[in-house]
């Protein structure tokens, strides 16, 4: 399904990889948590470069080797240490910014469906100081289903008072396109987050737009 200009209500986010680059703050929590077990640093570009895929798929690419049982033991520590640090060097992309504001111009409210905890996404988007701009707001932990299930991004459009049909999703990991489509939203591919080495035009996405400040122009709003 495409979109363009005025047939849009709303554009919804996933957060990190997206929105936000949030790796650097996370390496720092894996880091920390590799201190305290008495090991050596782990490889920070390789924990990085799946910050999409979740703090369970970082774990297994910061202990290498370690069964399923010692990574649920490790996550909740690994999230109270990235709380503790939670946007030391987290940062808006470089674009999002003039984005946000070109759909802020064009009265289009924007939201965010990520899987990330409520506790975290709410704490990160304060500090960030957008909480008040974002129109709806879902988390990991606010419904029974996650993304890929197109139910969170459903209720963001609830809460946005838009529907579906003519909402748009951008993320930066298949499961977002996914959920998008199922969804019933015109799905974007964001080309500038952590892909892993996975090529977005693969994904099935409406469009995939290279870096942020292409986003406007690629919708027809700014």
């Amino acid at each position: 399904m495409r979109l363009h200009g005025s047939d849009i209500r709303a554009v919804l986010f996933d957060l990190d990889g997206t929105l936000v680059d949030s790796a650097p703050d996370l390496i720092v929590a894996m880091q920390r948590l590799r201190t305290e077990e008495g090991e050596s640093p782990a490889d920070a570009a390789g924990v990085g470069a799946i910050v999409s895929k979740g703090g369970r798929a970082m774990l297994r690419r910061g202990f290498p080797g370690a069964d399923e049982a010692r990574i649920e033991s490790f996550l909740p520590r690994f999230l109270d240490l990235y709380f503790e640090a939670i946007a030391v060097h987290t940062r808006t992309y470089p674009g999002i910014d003039a984005a946000l504001a070109a759909l802020d111009n064009c009265r289009v409210p924007w939201g965010i469906v990520t899987n990330k905890p409520g506790w975290l996404a709410r704490a990160l988007l304060a500090e960030l100081k957008l909480d008040a701009r974002c129109a709806a707001l879902v988390c990991g932990d606010c419904l029974a289903t996650r993304k890929p299930d197109p139910e969170p991004i459903l209720r963001a459009c609830t809460l946005a008072g838009v529907d579906a049909a003519h909402s748009v999703y951008v993320g930066d990991d298949v499961r977002d396109i996914e959920a998008g489509r199922r969804a019933g939203t015109m799905t974007v591919a964001a080309g500038w987050g952590y892909l892993a080495g996975e090529d977005p035009r693969g994904w099935q996405a409406d469009i995939v737009v290279a870096m942020p400040h292409d986003l406007p122009a690629a919708l027809g709003l700014g």
